[in-house]
């Protein structure tokens, strides 16, 4: 699979995947002004059964929270009982502080310790700015290790409302010097992070651009890239998502701009920030997993589109049936670890 010739960045190259678990070996695509987008195979059985479950006690928990978001939720418990997830035995785990928060680096079995002479990953969890943290992501951080054969930091950054997604990216910026003081360069650090932590992950390589630092490369999984949701419901999985229903847009939205609104800026409330409307030529290579199912699938190929007529090497792969964020149900969904796979030799290829 070669990169695209010279086509409109609105219509992308798109390659099917050749079998459940073979996909064509390839360097990164050469920027042309358009991504480069591949469809996987699948879903299988596992991804079908996890979808029809998430569609039926998921998606009407959501509708019910989206209705009443400012109500006081103990959204703090989902981390909280993803601690009794036991994790792969041989796992090194270690809590590192930051000046606001606290971050958990995180090495497979025979991964070798961070120190300053391989590569890292910096992972910026999911769950809408609001919930989830290092436990409820320990699988996926520890499956990102083995395959990229990386230390991962995952950053339990602060969560709104009670803070803002401001807040949440001065602790990812933190969690970042707190690398470099350990001896990393910029070109062996990966940024990445999964729905909201597409976005943290983003708007942290800009303001990593202003400083003039780039790192090796940008991985988002099912990522939420635009806060703006008129368009995105627009979209024809909108109302088809497993996961989640219309409703929790306009709640999670209400609940960012509620919360920025309580931070005093230089004498301002903290704005909200876009940064699909921030994108410049310099912004790290960037590889995006989606599902074809899903409504993220909207800002997942926004941000292609965009990133690559920036001249950034860009790919984007499709996992048709998948739910949102489907890496976290690996290994019962064996497309959740093959995308996992996947990535961790991009990360590999991205440093090597």
């Amino acid at each position: 699979m070669t990169a695209p010739s010279k086509v409109r960045a609105s219509a992308p190259q798109r390659v099917h995947a050749t079998g459940a678990g073979g996909h064509h070996t390839r360097r990164y695509p050469v920027s042309d002004g358009a991504p480069v987008e591949v469809v996987e195979s699948g879903p299988s059985i596992a991804a079908r059964l996890v979808s029809a479950g998430t569609r039926i006690t998921m998606w009407p928990t959501l509708a019910v929270l989206s209705h009443v978001p400012h109500w006081p939720w103990p959204f703090g418990l989902v981390d909280f009982v993803a601690r009794a997830l036991l994790p792969t035995p041989g796992t090194v785990r270690a809590t590192v502080g930051l000046p606001n928060a606290s971050a958990q680096l995180v090495r497979a079995p025979g991964v070798l310790p961070a120190d300053g002479s391989r590569r890292v990953v910096l992972y910026m969890h999911g769950g809408a700015f609001l919930t989830c943290g290092v436990n409820s992501h320990s699988r996926i951080s520890i499956a990102l290790s083995k395959f990229a054969d990386s230390p991962v930091l995952v950053v339990d950054y602060r969560l709104i409302p009670k803070h803002t997604i401001g807040n949440a990216v001065d602790d990812c910026y933190d969690a970042y010097q707190w690398l470099r003081t350990r001896g990393y360069e910029p070109d062996q650090i990966v940024l990445a992070g999964d729905s909201a932590g597409g976005y943290l992950a983003l708007t942290l390589a800009q303001r990593l651009q202003a400083l003039g630092e780039e790192p090796a490369a940008l991985v988002a999984i099912s990522p939420l890239l635009q806060l703006d949701h008129e368009q995105k419901l627009q979209h024809p999985n909108a109302h088809t998502d497993a996961m989640f229903p219309p409703k929790a847009f306009d709640a999670l939205v209400a609940l960012v701009a509620r919360a920025a609104a309580k931070n005093i800026v230089d004498g301002e409330p903290e704005g909200v920030y876009e940064p699909l409307e921030h994108i410049e030529p310099g912004l790290p290579r960037t590889l995006i997993h989606v599902s074809g199912s899903e409504v993220l699938l909207h800002d997942a190929r926004l941000a292609a589109r965009r990133l690559a007529a920036a001249g950034v090497p860009t790919e984007v792969r499709v996992w048709p049936g998948q739910i949102h964020d489907f890496q976290l149900a690996a290994p019962i969904v064996p497309e959740a670890t093959r995308s996992l796979r996947q990535i961790g030799e991009y990360i590999r290829e991205a440093t090597g």
